[in-house]
């Protein structure tokens, strides 16, 4: 979460997170939706009931912590519960967005991982795998305590028949993660057709995670660098 972003500056990036979203076909009707910190530690959130591709900054609203509205005509998404989840055990997070891109919703329908541990990228990105959270309903207790014991180790997920939750320091960065997520998917879909992808050598995966860490990704990246802050 960067302190230094205003307001005015929050919602111009949530747009374009949700315009994103939208013109990659990555969510259809009202699905999806991004949420964001502001300095003070408020909610900045796409309203239910809207097309990414409408959303505007006078359509956004601003809620407190417990998700009750402060600002805005509209009105709360229903999946909110998950990404106050997520901002309550991870105070490093400043932005979740949720969106249902094709691929990777088609290895949450089945229940399978998104595993490329050939992609040098993704591994230093998301350390090479993307799990799946158990099936519960959208916007229920039930998701987001399922939700919470993969909060800490990962910054995206599929959500069991469902779809790709991703968080990170701001909107930007969590898209970024389902656009990783979503081309290993991709790639996995083809592979599987063509024949099994050749595995990096152990010794460079061992490399690139490494990388990670350095990076300041994932728990050991989080944790370097909070020890170098002090």
């Amino acid at each position: 979460m960067n302190a230094s972003v205003t307001l005015p500056g929050l919602q111009r990036e949530i747009v374009r997170v949700s315009h994103a979203l939208h013109a990659r076909g990555w969510v259809a009707n009202h699905e999806g939706n991004v949420t964001a910190l502001t300095a003070d530690g408020k909610v900045v959130a796409t309203p239910t009931a809207m097309s990414k591709g409408d959303v505007r900054e006078t359509d956004l609203l601003l809620l407190d912590r417990a998700g009750r509205k402060l600002q805005g005509a509209r009105n709360p998404f229903g999946e909110l519960p998950m990404h106050l989840s997520v901002y309550g055990t991870r105070p490093d997070v400043g932005a979740v967005v949720h969106a249902h891109p094709p691929a990777c919703t088609a290895f949450a329908v089945v229940g399978r991982p998104v595993e490329a541990m050939f992609l040098p990228e993704f591994i230093v990105g998301t350390g090479g795998v993307v799990p799946v959270v158990p099936f519960a309903l959208p916007g229920s207790e039930a998701l987001s305590g399922a939700l919470q014991p993969f909060l800490e180790p990962y910054d995206v997920v599929l959500l069991g028949s469902h779809g790709v939750l991703a968080w990170g320091p701001d909107p930007a960065t969590a898209l970024r993660q389902i656009e990783h997520c979503e081309e290993a998917a991709q790639i996995l879909l083809v592979t599987d057709r063509i024949g099994p992808a050749k595995a990096l050598p152990e010794a460079v995966v061992r490399l690139l995670l490494d990388a990670r860490t350095r990076a300041g990704l994932g728990p050991s990246g989080r944790a370097r660098a909070k020890a170098a802050a002090r």
